[in-house]
């Protein structure tokens, strides 16, 4: 029979680093190698591990993304400007 592997200290806690998003899932992903070596060094130094890190920033990256679409929807009843027109506007103002 194979052997049983036992979770690291790190790997055990993992759940409650999950934020309360349930389970957390694994994922592969590729770095470019010096990005790589960045996320270890800035792990060691940080006592983080990469995968907290990564999932700090994705979570960062979503909530600005979820301020963009709230801040569309607020704007949504706005007109539309032709891109076109608009470059003519500021020339004939003497803008451009």
């Amino acid at each position: 029979m194979g052997r049983v592997r036992q979770p690291s200290p790190r790997r055990r806690n993992v759940k409650a680093l999950s934020f309360g998003y349930g389970d957390p899932k694994r994922a592969t992903v590729y770095f470019d190698a010096a990005i790589h070596r960045a996320l270890r060094l800035k792990a060691a130094a940080s006592d983080q591990s990469i995968s907290d890190m990564v999932n700090q920033a994705v979570k960062r990256t979503l909530a600005e993304d979820a301020e963009d679409l709230a801040v569309f929807g607020a704007r949504k009843r706005e007109p539309n400007l032709d891109f076109e027109q608009f470059v003519k506007a500021l020339k004939r103002r003497g803008k451009l």
